[in-house]
């Protein structure tokens, strides 16, 4: 196992720069995710690290050992593509044997390792077939073990599941995610899939416009984002965002258009407030509840009450997402299929304080 060490990354293409000032640390064994939109330079990140694309200036460490002018056959990497790039006149042995014979190692050894990873991956009864006899999973495991093969120091991921469906995207997510439990290998994962950067890294790097803006636990990222533009890109759906204004007494915010609906602040998280200040009020669609009084107070914290007008309703079986309007303001909550109200409703939404994010208007960054 290695660690990965990237300090001060800088990449430019003439003027245009993608990537700037990129600090990040992969402990050996780490399962980090880069996150971000499309054109964020996630991608352009991995392609650094595996050594496909320069470096304009900073320095890239895999196993303490500076890398910068490596060769990509000389980092003891493993790359597993989002097109898979199987040879298509191979078989999966011949796929996952080729590698293995560019570096003369012996057959003796080449059959143990197809056999270790065949297993692993429970691609036994394919090694005789050809990728055009495979399903999109199929390809999928195979374009891995052809990488496991190798015993690498690092797997590099580039977005992998994003051509599969969604039922399989799932059931690939489980099967990356036991391979790298039983595998221990650093692992860089890019993805523009917010879910599954949560669901399998152990630290998320959230990216956007070649900015690493937060780099942290999915949890520390999901529950303490450091800027509106985390706070929204991370979560589906989205967090909600409210014009506030910061109430008289320091200890509540007014929503704009509301009429005086004081939304009381808990006292031990927002500290630096002052009376009139403009603020966005950050709530995630599970952070509401149809509720009572009594249920609102039970949620925990300080919560409060806000009259919510239903728009439309979106059933999903587990769950029920509800399109509101909350003083003028559009917002999306979650509730139970049980809880559900009427379309075009006027209902109350208790809100859990103890769990909303506020936002400086001007920068954008977490009070």
């Amino acid at each position: 196992m290695a660690s990965l060490t990237i300090s001060e990354l800088r990449k430019s293409y003439g003027r245009v720069e993608v990537l700037k000032d990129i600090n990040l640390e992969a402990e050996s064994g780490e399962f980090v995710a880069l996150v971000g939109p499309s054109g964020c330079g996630k991608s352009t990140l991995l392609s650094m690290i595996a050594g496909l694309e320069s470096v304009t200036s900073g320095e890239i460490k895999i196993a303490e050992k500076v890398v910068n002018n490596e060769a990509p056959k000389d980092r003891d990497i493993a790359m597993v593509f989002q097109s898979y790039a199987l040879y298509p006149t191979m078989t999966v042995r011949e796929n996952m044997t080729f590698g293995m014979e560019s570096r003369r190692v012996p057959k003796a050894e080449q059959n143990v390792e197809i056999s270790r990873v065949a297993a692993l991956l429970q691609i036994e009864p394919l090694l005789k077939r050809k990728p055009s006899q495979l399903s999109g999973g199929q390809r999928q495991r195979v374009a891995m073990g052809r990488a496991l093969v190798r015993n690498p120091k690092l797997f590099l991921f580039d977005e992998p599941l994003s051509n599969l469906d969604a039922k399989l995207r799932i059931e690939m997510r489980t099967e990356i995610k036991k391979l790298h439990q039983n595998v221990g290998k650093t692992t860089v994962y890019v993805t523009h899939d917010q879910i599954e950067a949560m669901t399998l890294a152990s630290r998320i790097a959230v990216m956007y416009r070649g900015v690493l803006q937060q780099y942290d636990t999915p949890k520390v990222i999901y529950e303490q984002p450091v800027n509106r533009f985390v706070a929204g890109f991370m979560g589906s759906p989205n967090m909600n965002f409210l014009q506030a204004t910061v109430a008289p007494d320091a200890k509540s915010v007014v929503l704009d258009n509301s009429n005086n609906a004081v939304l009381p602040l808990p006292q031990d998280k927002f500290t630096q407030l002052s009376a009139g200040q403009k603020v966005v009020f950050g709530v995630r669609p599970e952070h509401f509840s149809p509720a009572s009084q009594q249920r609102a107070e039970r949620m925990g914290g300080v919560s409060t009450l806000v009259d919510v007008h239903v728009d439309m309703i979106e059933p999903t079986g587990s769950e029920t997402i509800l399109m509101t309007t909350i003083y003028g303001q559009n917002a999306i909550a979650r509730c139970e299929p049980d809880d559900t109200p009427e379309q075009g409703e006027t209902i109350q939404l208790a809100i859990d304080m103890g769990k909303i994010c506020l936002f400086d208007p001007a920068t954008e960054q977490r009070l």
